[in-house]
């Protein structure tokens, strides 16, 4: 049946695994991990001893009512979940943190913006491994 989650191509939605859930994993990004900036967000990442990336989105309450929080956050995981390179990840934990600019932009600036940050942490690979 298309569109059960789990099944390949089915679900569009990011599985549980692949969400960053515990306020422990959100801190320990925030005190641990290397940060990326942008106009609309930063970017934490920190290494997670799993075999694949997590992600997790804060919005403060600075961006906006809550249908706002929400539209930007359904934003972020649109772009992430849709971007091609997503598999080359290492196995690490993002989180964005959403800045207020994030309310007023377009989703194209978001994209170009989150597309860019999350390119720098692809690993080149060197020859023999």
């Amino acid at each position: 049946m298309p569109g059960r989650r789990g099944s390949p191509g089915g679900s569009e939605s990011l599985r549980r695994e692949e969400r960053l859930r515990r306020r422990a994993d959100f801190k320990r990004c925030y005190e641990q991990g290397r940060r990326r900036h942008g106009a609309f967000s930063i970017l934490y990442a920190a290494p997670n001893g799993l075999r694949h990336p997590r992600l997790g989105i804060t919005v403060s309450r600075k961006v906006g009512k809550a249908f706002v929080r929400f539209r930007v956050k359904r934003r972020i995981r649109e772009i992430y979940r849709r971007w091609s390179k997503r598999g080359k990840l290492p196995a690490i934990d993002l989180v964005v943190h959403v800045k207020p600019a994030a309310a007023a932009a377009e989703f194209r600036e978001l994209r170009r913006e989150l597309r860019g940050m999350l390119q720098q942490l692809i690993r080149p690979r060197t020859q023999g491994s």
